[in-house]
């Protein structure tokens, strides 16, 4: 490593410092993060003296921390120096009426500016979207509207746009489920 290269806490400093996914941090590296918080100092990697950094530290998981502690797969020292200020945001299945939202914005966020711009989501696709329970959360639900707009050739995005059954079965069997409602309505 070059002995002059700022680490991540050092580029952070007098800012935030944002650590996701800290639930699949190993036990090592939990016990270094510890020590910069408790001491607001890092070494630089071969360095031989401490250096003083002051970052806020914002932190995610999608585990339950909780648990982790009691299992002894997280310490439960530095879960109690990240919780001092916890908020819980459910996942996407429990806040269904975020989706249009969110996939707007996804949809704003990767509009290529090569191809005429998607004017939104056709109804039968929003309602599969809304439907899906999304355990991958908000990143799955960008993933499958990126790949809807990669293959999309029409101003809407259509259900037909959305991820295949091989690629994306529990979607799949959520518009099956639609279109046999869809289909007992007609009769």
């Amino acid at each position: 490593a070059v002995g002059d290269k700022a680490g991540k806490f050092l580029q952070a400093d007098g800012g935030t410092i944002f650590l996701d996914e800290v639930g699949d941090m190993p036990l090592a590296l939990q016990s270094k993060l510890l020590r910069v918080l408790e001491t607001l100092e890092v070494e630089r990697v071969g360095g031989e003296r401490s250096i003083p950094v002051d970052v806020r530290i914002v932190s995610a998981s999608n585990k339950d921390l909780d648990a982790f502690v009691e299992e002894g797969s997280f310490r439960a020292d530095l879960y109690y120096r990240l919780a001092e200020f916890a908020l819980r945001v459910p996942p996407l299945r429990e806040r269904r009426e975020d989706i249009p939202l969110l996939v707007e914005h996804f949809i704003a966020k990767h509009q290529r500016e090569d191809r005429p711009a998607l004017q939104g989501v056709a109804p039968g696709a929003y309602q599969l979207l809304c439907d899906y329970d999304w355990p991958g959360n908000v990143r799955e639900l960008e993933s499958a509207i990126k790949r809807a707009m990669l293959v999309e050739t029409s101003p809407l995005i259509r259900v037909e746009s959305l991820p295949a059954q091989d690629e994306f079965a529990p979607l799949n069997r959520s518009f099956n489920r639609m279109t046999s409602q869809l289909e007992n309505q007609q009769l």
